[in-house]
């Protein structure tokens, strides 16, 4: 389940997107952070933020609309519907199942493809939930497409 949060910009450029318990109700929440798309995360008793739409589009799809989250080898991830992409939710990586062709019995194993998708820092305060703007000295792949569609006007839930 989802729902969209309400949208405050605090004086130190926090982001309010909306109240730790409905939050944690709904799983998820999506926000405007620095007019960017932002998707909120409850998953095992953490809190994960990050761009919205995938990194890697071939149609105008917002991870806010995943079903999968998951573990692989330790990682929450979320999983792209029609990529079949898996992200990690601390860290942003792309993730994917590689074998060796060259071993006698080939055993699948989980590499990275490296940071894809931009997370966003999340804070905890007085029963809110906050997002920090986003550091854009570093560049991720799913930038190209959170500013493609920044300040679109509709939240992708």
């Amino acid at each position: 389940s989802s729902s969209t949060g309400t949208v405050d910009t605090e004086p130190d450029g926090l982001t309010l997107v909306g109240k730790e318990d409905e939050i944690k109700k709904s799983q998820r929440v999506t926000a405007k952070v620095n007019g960017r798309e932002v998707v909120v995360f409850y998953h095992e008793g953490k809190f994960h933020a990050m761009d919205s739409r995938c990194y890697r589009k071939i149609f105008a799809h917002m991870i806010s609309m995943l079903q999968q989250l998951g573990d692989i080898n330790g990682h929450a991830c979320i999983v792209c519907p029609w990529h079949k992409y898996r992200i990690t939710l601390e860290t942003g990586e792309g993730l994917y199942e590689a074998i060796n062709p060259l071993e006698p019995s080939p055993t699948p194993q989980w590499k990275s493809k490296g940071v894809k998708q931009r997370i966003h820092k999340v804070t905890i305060d007085n029963g809110n939930v906050y997002v920090s703007p986003p550091d854009l000295s570093v560049n991720f792949d799913s930038d190209y497409f959170a500013d493609k569609y920044k300040n679109s006007g509709d939240l992708a839930m």
